[in-house]
């Protein structure tokens, strides 16, 4: 069974095994009230598009490479008790503060001091792995085809040649990348032309599983800076998974969410208050361009902000790999100063 699954997997890519593999899992348990207890239901698998004009022989080629590149090997390696954020520092009108030293800040790890500041870095140029996550739902319909170009401008900006990756997710109520993981900003183009607004807002499932199968598991030589830029208008009525769990597997992934608003009422609406907690939780921001021409600057922000950061690695005080969220707080000795990162993070276990 094994075997045929793989060969399923390496010839027709992600979609199918993924369908055979949910189709054997045993129903979830429940607990005397009669809710669920085990985790919740996987959420819809990424899609790859049919390109027209290729061969079914190329389609399968291209499919097999895929599988295989999605199966390389993470080099990547880190202590247990070692703990990575990226923060940035601004000031009160927002602008960054670049300079600062390891002397600058204060770190709280679960309310203590760390052990130790084992690396401190500012203006960090550490590779990007970035996932554009485009709602391509109805709800957005009025101004999609703006908020599409904004992106792929975007996408040629940052994204740099032989360092940095990206794809491109859209999701309604079901996900599917148009673009996997390149540095081709063609390519990423061609992802973002090929979105298609229409159905129901499953972004909750988007997010996860964007965090969980795609930048999670990104090959990568050394350390590398995960980022999702989040286009939605927050609304979401068709995922399985939770917002809370959503958080979560972001924070584990250590991925920090860019949430652009498509609301265009002015008003600030529930699906804006959902977006500013998944970016405000992972140490990104939430941005709500109320005119259209906004947007525009809203990806500028982001692309200076990811150019803008500082790096810390330390060593916590009562370590244990029991697997508890530990909260994180950095602290500027000038008060004038606001720091932004991730809340926390899950301890791993051995």
């Amino acid at each position: 069974m094994k075997f045929q699954m793989r060969v399923l997997y390496r010839v027709f890519g992600v979609g199918i095994l993924s369908a055979l593999v949910a189709a054997q899992q045993p129903p979830a348990a429940q607990n005397p009230s009669g809710e669920k207890t085990a985790k919740p239901a996987a959420p819809p698998t990424f899609t790859t598009p049919v390109v027209p004009g290729k061969s079914d022989a190329q389609k399968a080629a291209e499919a097999k490479a895929a599988a295989e590149e999605e199966e390389g090997p993470i080099t990547f390696r880190k202590r247990v008790d070692e703990v990575s954020v990226i923060f940035t520092v601004t000031d009160k009108h927002g602008r960054f503060i670049k300079d600062l030293k390891k002397s600058d800040f204060q770190v709280l790890d679960d309310h203590k001091p760390p052990t130790s500041v084992l690396s401190f870095a500012s203006e960090t140029d550490l590779p990007l792995r970035v996932g554009l996550l485009v709602d391509s739902s109805n709800s957005i319909r009025d101004r999609f085809r703006f908020e599409q170009e904004a992106a792929m401008e975007f996408l040629a900006q940052i994204v740099r040649p032989k360092s940095d990756r990206a794809f491109v997710l859209g999701f309604d109520t079901t996900a599917e990348v148009t673009q996997d993981f390149t540095d081709s900003t063609e390519k990423l183009a061609r992802g973002v032309r090929m979105l298609r607004p229409g159905g129901g807002t499953a972004m909750y499932d988007a997010v996860y599983y964007a965090c969980r199968d795609k930048l999670l598991k990104a090959p990568a030589a050394g350390p590398v800076r995960r980022a999702i830029i989040l286009l939605s208008d927050g609304e979401d009525n068709q995922s399985r998974v939770t917002l809370g769990e959503t958080i979560e597997m972001a924070q584990r992934a250590e991925v920090i969410i860019y949430a652009i608003s498509t609301n265009i009422s002015n008003i600030k609406m529930k699906g804006d208050k959902i977006m500013e907690k998944l970016a405000e939780a992972t140490g990104g921001r939430a941005f709500f361009p109320f005119k259209i021409e906004d947007v525009s600057n809203a990806f500028t922000q982001i692309q200076d902000e990811l150019r803008s950061q500082y790096a810390m690695a330390y060593k916590p005080s009562d370590f244990q790999a029991d697997g508890r969220y530990r909260a994180i707080e950095i602290l500027s000795d000038n008060k004038k100063y606001r720091v932004r990162a991730r809340k926390g993070y899950y301890a791993p276990t051995r």
